[in-house]
């Protein structure tokens, strides 16, 4: 029997001044070596029991602390979180705020300095672990210059060097974009193939869960159900019920009436060709041909750009001989990397960066004749953190600050803080303080607040970023509603399945440059170019395309497939 490493009893916590339990009765066991991955909803209590493995909870979190946690036969509550670090490893949500130092080797080098490593070691463990996540090339620059992928892999590298017997990761790929996902993912399979290492990481990304041993779901501070990794995602109901994303592959054959639920693309090809399914090659050329059409009949441009570029220094060419067009009434979203432009190009469409060369017009007009003041009346902009932009005491006068620096009268500015509201979901909410929102109320009001300027574009940076699965599809089925009644949607992502389900037009850019541009489903058919773009499809797509026929989502492809529709 495997030795237990972790030891969570009958924990329960409440966070001072508060009414209710964060953390309600969980009770679990971590194996040495395991591979355990935490899922929920937002609120669920994930971040919170991560800070109980290493005594965050209670010595510095204060509250009501009943139960027990035990790490290596160390009871957290008599032991300091100095004490514990010695045998748990933290890796912050917000992992830049773990990094500090002037250069790559002195931040590994700071935790084993201060437990007194001799430096012969602390050399070692350098070497070691820059090679390990793949950081040897930038040893010597200061953090603060990396990627944010680049940044993550160095805040694993930091706390491995303490050589930890535990390992907790709080959502470690919440901020980058797929490939540098990927990387983390690969330093984070193998260390869970390490049997001196007990790995726990709360996670978003289901298909990254795949490689974990076991799967706890969590909702309201209570342990709902905990299982071996595969029976645990093929329970599409629970996930879905529990506002925790679904696989697309395991919900399509589910649809499907399929006893064993594949997991994989790999395993979704096999049982699609042993089911012995076809798809309806007629139905699929009219939808292409449906598609082209409708993207051939747009014919009125709302934002040009021809020959962009802009440099933020002489040193860095951020956008290069940009040429594209957005036109009115799309939903078109911007993809890349990080640090491939994607933002920076979307500053210039409502006049917050101006061009160093080339021009952007915005309804014909270039957008240096017209300023910040008048552009943002015609192109509104929401900021990836929401509480960037919101500053008002309550709902209502953030939402009416557009219409009043405009000088509307009181009357009209009520009608249109109530038809921005409507739209968002949040009337009745006039009188809060949008701060005491969670982060999606939070993302609505700011959306609320550009759309009472009554803009002819929308433009979202990373709308669904720190959402969990059902506030995105809430977010976004919003915003395809502003669609559907005529405003122009421009959205920047990460979230390749939010691209899939949502966009009908996508721009990819590498290195400043639009590199792919077309209808959503011919960029998702592009896998190498994709894939150059450091991007990848959803598993879902992926497996669609090997079929042979590029379909969005599940529900999509069940409609093409011979002989089965309802």
């Amino acid at each position: 029997m495997a030795e237990m490493i972790v030891s969570i009893q009958e924990l329960k916590y409440r966070y001072r001044g508060q009414k209710e339990f964060a953390l309600d009765g969980i009770t679990l066991d971590l194996a040495r070596g395991e591979f355990l991955v935490i899922m929920g909803p937002s609120e669920a209590g994930k971040s919170t029991l991560a800070a109980t493995i290493n005594g965050l909870i209670p010595h510095f979190h204060k509250g009501k602390f009943l139960g027990d946690v035990t790490v290596m036969g160390r009871n957290t509550r008599e032991n300091s979180v100095a004490q514990m670090s010695e045998i748990v490893g933290m890796v912050f949500q917000d992992f830049e705020a773990q990094l500090f130092s002037t250069n790559v080797e002195l931040e590994i080098a700071f935790g084993p300095e201060n437990f007194a490593v001799d430096r012969e070691e602390i050399g070692r463990r350098i070497n070691e672990n820059l090679d390990y996540v793949g950081l040897d090339a930038v040893r010597h620059r200061p953090p603060s210059t990396l990627s944010g992928g680049q940044k993550q892999k160095l805040a694993i590298a930091s706390v491995l060097a303490l050589k930890p017997s535990v390992l907790v990761m709080d959502e470690p790929t919440t901020d980058l974009d797929p490939i540098s996902k990927i990387g983390i993912f690969e330093i984070t399979n193998r260390l869970c193939k390490r049997d001196d290492l007990t790995l726990m990481i709360i996670e978003h990304e289901t298909e990254e869960a795949l490689f974990a041993d076991r799967v706890a779901f969590i909702k309201d501070g209570k342990l709902v159900k905990i299982g071996p990794t595969r029976d645990m995602l093929r329970d599409v109901d629970l996930m879905e019920s529990l506002g925790v994303m679904p696989l697309g592959i395991p919900k399509f054959f589910k649809k499907l009436g399929w006893p064993e639920l594949p997991l994989t693309p790999d395993e979704g090809i096999k049982s699609f060709q042993t089911g012995g399914w076809k798809i309806s090659e007629q139905k699929f050329q009219e939808l292409i041909t449906k598609e082209h059409d409708e993207l051939s009949h747009m014919s009125r441009p709302l934002i040009q750009c021809r020959d962009l570029g802009f440099s933020y220094s002489p040193e860095v060419q951020a956008l290069n001989g940009i040429n594209l067009e957005i036109y009115e009434g799309e939903m078109v979203a911007i993809v890349g990397q990080n640090g491939s432009g994607k933002t920076t190009l979307a500053k210039h469409f409502n006049g917050l960066l101006l061009p160093s060369s080339g021009e952007v017009l915005v309804n014909e007009l270039p957008t240096r004749q017209q300023g910040v003041f008048i552009l943002g009346q015609r192109v509104g902009y929401v900021f990836q953190n929401p509480d960037h932009q919101i500053f008002s005491e309550t709902v209502f006068d953030e939402v009416a600050f557009s219409p009043r620096l405009r000088k509307l009268s009181e009357d009209e500015i009520k009608i249109r803080v109530n038809e921005a509201l409507e739209a968002v979901g949040l009337v009745g909410f006039e009188a809060e303080d949008p701060f005491a929102l969670t982060k999606s109320g939070r993302q609505r009001v700011a959306v609320a607040a550009v759309l009472a300027a009554k803009p002819d574009v929308l433009i979202l940076d990373e709308p669904t970023t720190g959402l969990d699965y059902a506030e995105q599809r809430s977010m976004m089925n919003m915003v395809r509603s502003l669609n559907k009644q005529g405003s122009t949607i421009i959205f920047v992502t990460h979230h390749m399945w939010v691209v899939a389900e949502y966009a009908r037009r996508v721009f990819v850019m590498k290195d400043g440059k639009v590199i792919l541009e077309g209808s959503t489903r011919d960029v998702f058919s592009h896998d190498a170019e994709l894939k150059d773009a450091f991007l990848r499809p959803p598993h879902f797509v992926e497996f669609s395309n090997r079929i042979g026929h590029t379909f969005l989502n599940p529900d999509e492809m069940y409609a093409y497939i011979e002989g089965v529709q309802d």
